[in-house]
């Protein structure tokens, strides 16, 4: 009796412990991980747009999580703060080549901080699907592992200066940028094809990132009689610099590139945000029904509304994960290298995101992307578009 209570009970702590009934418990706890980083500033003044990349990817994560599962591996997220700083940035992407189980990066914002980190994931073959970056070199350099959803600034600065001469008359511009790789660039692009089409550029002046007071270029403003001032850079001083272009009474148009096209320029500048212009590479997305859908799931997920970049975000980590799978299939079901995955990612072709479809060309730049003119004709976010083109038809080769 005592014998067959022993075993009675050896085999019920069997099963308590797996060895039958639901292996549910236990097959998940066997799952490979498999880890899709996310990097932007999640601090900081530029937090206000790197913050929403990171939730948008963390959207599309968690959505694909029990599909993964059925293949055998347990996704994770692991969000990096880059704090817009590309020293920050190199620390970070040199942490991240370590964990093995980071197969590929969704980041970042700032072309100045994803340029010298994709220096750092070349060295290990971690791929980058940027949801942001615009300036040329970012995919010029032809690095197998970087890849943006996005436009280029070499498309973006001049569909905004085609805009300002053509369609507002500028013949006397001023151009400010924040001296950074983004800012800089853009801005000249800007500069040179607005003289290009025939505008006299009566200023070209450099500010600082974080400076608050502007009244030392906007003074040469004043005096240079500009019809339209450009600024290449951020919302925080390009709000700022609508907001004092106008307290100095100046009335020329003003226009910022995407980095300004913000819910925060609102906030920031006030009643002066009326009329100014932005250019973007990310669209509206609730301009469609299945991106009205998807907006208002993230406000009731997150409880703000997605702002610019966060339906960008939300399709590179799909692009990310769509190559994943692909390198999971074609490894025979097991997990792949990294290097797999940086091949799978750049053959994407005919990709439909919720913000862009996805097509990429041999450098990784997207054959589908767009660029957008946006007027802030009252105090709202989105505002409306007034100029929509595809981009993917003068990209270069």
């Amino acid at each position: 009796m005592a014998l067959v209570l022993v075993v009675a009970l050896v085999a019920l702590f069997a099963v308590g412990c797996g060895g039958g009934g639901d292996k549910s418990g236990g097959d998940k706890a066997a799952l490979e991980v498999i880890k899709i980083a996310t990097v932007s500033p999640l601090s900081g003044a530029q937090a206000g747009m790197g913050e929403p990349i990171k939730l948008g990817a963390q959207m599309a994560l968690e959505e694909r999580v029990a599909e993964f599962e059925a293949l055998g591996f347990k996704l994770e997220l692991a969000p990096q703060d880059d704090q817009a700083d590309p020293k920050v940035g190199v620390a970070v992407a040199q942490k991240m080549i370590t964990d093995k189980d980071i197969l590929a990066v969704v980041g970042h914002l700032n072309s100045g901080v994803a340029i010298p980190a994709s220096e750092v994931y070349v060295k290990d073959n971690l791929c980058q699907v940027s949801p942001a970056n615009t300036n040329p070199a970012v995919t010029d350099r032809r690095l197998p592992v970087v890849n943006r959803i996005v436009s280029r600034d070499d498309i973006q600065g001049p569909v905004g200066a085609e805009y300002a001469v053509k369609t507002l008359g500028a013949k006397a511009v001023f151009v400010i940028h924040d001296k950074t790789t983004y800012g800089q660039g853009i801005a000249d692009e800007f500069k040179a094809q607005a003289e290009k089409l025939g505008a006299k550029v009566v200023g070209y002046e450099g500010i600082t990132a974080g400076e608050s007071d502007f009244s030392a270029v906007l003074n040469k403003a004043v005096a240079a009689k500009p019809d339209f001032i450009y600024f290449g850079g951020m919302y925080p001083e390009g709000s700022l610099l609508a907001k004092q272009a106008k307290e100095k009474g100046l009335k020329a148009y003003f226009m910022g590139p995407d980095g300004m096209y913000d819910p925060k320029v609102i906030e920031i500048a006030g009643e002066a945000a009326k009329g100014v212009f932005c250019t973007s590479v990310a669209g509206d997305v609730t301009l469609t029904e299945a991106g009205k859908a998807w907006a208002q799931k993230y406000q009731e997920k997150f409880g703000a509304p997605p702002g610019s970049f966060a339906a960008y975000g939300y399709d590179a980590m799909n692009v990310a994960l769509e190559g994943i799978k692909k390198a999971i299939e074609n490894n025979g079901g097991k997990k792949p290298s990294r290097q797999q995955v940086c091949e799978a990612v750049r053959a994407i072709q005919g990709f439909k995101g919720v913000a862009t479809n996805v097509s990429f060309d041999d450098k990784g730049d997207n054959k589908d992307a767009k660029v957008f003119v946006y007027e802030f004709k009252e105090l709202k976010f989105p505002a409306p578009i007034v100029m929509e083109i595809e981009a993917g038809q003068f990209l270069k080769k």
